[in-house]
């Protein structure tokens, strides 16, 4: 346990010392499986062997068959941003809710939502619908605080509902079902899009001058409107529903729903040499990343697994006899206050393989448990000092400050603290959908 302890304390050294997180961990988990060996069983070959795990840790990540969704659902998304489906989206949610105060802001809270059922990426989603959204919310006066807090809250949810990148890492970390984890992502998903505009609505009331009525449209128009919208609806149903429906694995969903975006961009004419390049580069550079991320994280796990640290804290809070509430208590304030330091993906990385055993063998059920895990990250996207969405929406609008958007989110934050009581207290939320498909 105190090597654990140590390897944890001289992580956070290297974080704070701008180290990247992915080499931060190799480091650390490469020192401290060596010195383990060394010093608790008296291997001399320590480092001999520390290295060889990590040629076989990057190799095996390296061809995992489980990983190769992340690259196609990343291209998926990026193909549909490019082709500007985003867009049209903003158009047929403005169409049926503009009219309404604060209704450009309840149609960029629908847009996100929508957007992040193809996008699977938070970042992704806040930076392309700031770019459609910002320049409507101007036009009609409204207040840069409620304009930029609905972007960067909507975002958010790109990693909740499916298809969801960190869902994928987190199921193949836990080996859970991936299809069962996104299927469950779908009510708390749609619960944080309505308690998203209930936060509009209580801003509006509140200050009716930060979010104006926009015009209204006829309803030829909104008709009009949702034939924009037809691809991504079209995608959204074929992926999923082929995965929920037992057609095809996750991994083969994620291929044929890059290859439905790439047909509907050259089919709708907005396919280029230029726009294609831009896709392929970026999801290859995200995929980069994450995989970098994966390989250093999974180094660091192999470390913290041969201390035995996450047995050690599975046995004591059994021998303790914490309820299951207080141990969700204990976990839900632990990501909070992590939240505050690390971005998203960090977070699950770092705990995930050190908390999963104990709310495993406490009978907590971890598809579950994701979504919360799910949920607490979506909240530090919007929490300072860090709020990776926040820092993503100043490169948009430089002209707006930092602190005008963290108060923009304010109400956006403490609906997402009522969507997670209600998830934590009420777990069919989550497994109402898994355990009914099966």
């Amino acid at each position: 346990m105190e090597a654990s302890l140590i390897g944890f304390a001289a992580l956070m050294v290297l974080i704070l010392a701008r180290v990247p997180l992915g080499i931060a961990m190799a480091i650390v988990g490469v020192v401290g499986f060596a010195l383990v060996q060394q010093v608790t069983y008296g291997n001399p070959r320590g480092w001999s062997i520390s290295l060889n795990m990590v040629a076989s840790t990057a190799f095996d990540t390296g061809l995992a068959y489980g990983l190769s969704v992340v690259p196609l659902f990343l291209l998926m998304g990026n193909l549909i941003t490019e082709s500007g489906m985003s867009k049209q989206l903003y158009r047929a949610a403005n169409a049926f809710l503009g009219h309404f105060k604060g209704g450009l802001a309840l149609a960029t809270v629908v847009s996100c939502g929508a957007f992040s059922a193809v996008c699977g990426s938070s970042m992704a989603t806040s930076a392309t619908m700031a770019k459609v959204a910002m320049p409507s919310m101007r036009e009609y006066k409204y207040s840069d605080g409620l304009a930029t807090g609905a972007i960067a809250a909507g975002g958010s949810l790109g990693i909740l509902i499916p298809p969801s990148v960190i869902l994928v890492v987190y199921g193949l970390m836990t080996e859970t079902d991936i299809g069962k984890l996104f299927i469950a992502g779908l009510i708390p998903g749609i619960i944080g899009i309505l308690l998203y505009m209930v936060a509009v609505i209580v801003t509006v009331r509140l200050k009716p001058d930060s979010g104006p009525a926009g015009a209204r449209s006829s309803w030829k128009e909104r008709l009009i409107s949702l034939k924009g919208v037809w691809g991504i609806n079209l995608i959204f149903i074929i992926v999923m529903g082929g995965i929920y429906a037992g057609i095809f694995t996750p991994t083969e969903a994620a291929g044929i729903g890059a290859s439905g975006a790439f047909l509907i961009a050259m089919f709708s004419g907005k396919l280029s040499a230029k726009m294609m390049y831009r896709s392929l580069s970026n999801a290859a550079r995200t995929t980069a990343m994450l995989f970098f991320l994966v390989i250093g994280a999974l180094i660091f796990s192999n470390f913290i697994n041969m201390t035995g640290m996450p047995m050690m804290l599975r046995d004591w809070v059994v021998e303790q006899g914490f309820s299951l509430f207080m141990v969700l208590v204990i976990l839900i304030a632990i990501y909070l206050l992590l939240g505050c330091a690390l971005e998203s993906m960090s977070m699950i990385l770092l705990t995930v393989p050190v908390f999963y055993p104990m709310v495993q063998a406490m009978g907590m059920d971890l598809i579950w448990f994701g979504i919360l895990v799910v949920v607490v990250t979506e909240i530090s996207l919007i929490t300072p000092p860090v709020g990776m969405n926040v820092f993503v929406l100043r490169g948009v609008v430089p002209d707006v400050k930092l602190s005008t958007i963290f108060r923009g989110v304010v109400p956006f934050w403490l609906a997402d603290i009522l969507r997670l009581v209600l998830i934590a207290s009420i777990p069919s939320l989550s497994l109402l959908l898994p355990n009914t498909l099966g």
